[in-house]
């Protein structure tokens, strides 16, 4: 399957806030509290929020489509270090990349994150970091499949409950 990577435009705001919630709910259900889910979304994942990043040139959102009917199945969002330890100059920070089931196997998420490199170093950045919760093992193995190694740990609050993250990084 083909899926098209695209950069966010501000009228894909409402798309991304959609697969947003819709990745970040399947990935965390059973494991996060539905109502810190809700709440997080909510703060975090709305499209506001969205709009905002993708008019910050210090940012990039990609958005991914289904190849039939381009409905949005994934997303990455590079932007500005926030809550990931030591950081310095050149870092840039991989705070999203989801895919929804559909798209899980695929490929999508090696290709979302080939773009993000390919991103990262557009923009002059030559460190990408991310933090991601340290039971969320599928997520943690990824990451260490495409060359990230730990740096350090976080606290990260969603909704009302603070979880223990990993803070990787990568040289790019």
């Amino acid at each position: 399957m083909r899926w098209r990577l695209r950069r966010a435009a501000p009228a894909d705001a409402p798309a991304v806030s959609l697969v947003a919630a819709a990745s970040f709910l399947e990935t965390f259900a059973g494991i996060l509290s539905g109502e810190d889910i809700v709440a997080h979304v909510g703060r975090k994942s709305a499209p506001e929020r969205f709009a905002a990043w993708i008019a910050d040139p210090a940012s990039r959102v990609t958005l991914a489509t289904h190849p039939d009917g381009d409905a949005p199945v994934g997303y990455s969002l590079l932007t500005t270090p926030e809550d990931v330890g030591a950081v310095r100059p050149g870092d840039i920070e991989l705070r999203r990349i989801y895919t929804l089931s559909v798209a899980r196997g695929t490929g999508l998420g090696a290709a979302l994150m080939a773009q993000a490199i390919a991103d990262t170093r557009a923009m002059g950045h030559d460190r990408m970091l991310l933090g991601v919760l340290a039971t969320n093992r599928r997520a943690c193995n990824f990451y260490e499949r495409q060359g990230f190694a730990i740096v350090g740990e976080r606290r990260f609050l969603v909704g009302a409950t603070w979880h223990d993250d990993r803070v990787y990084a990568r040289a790019i």
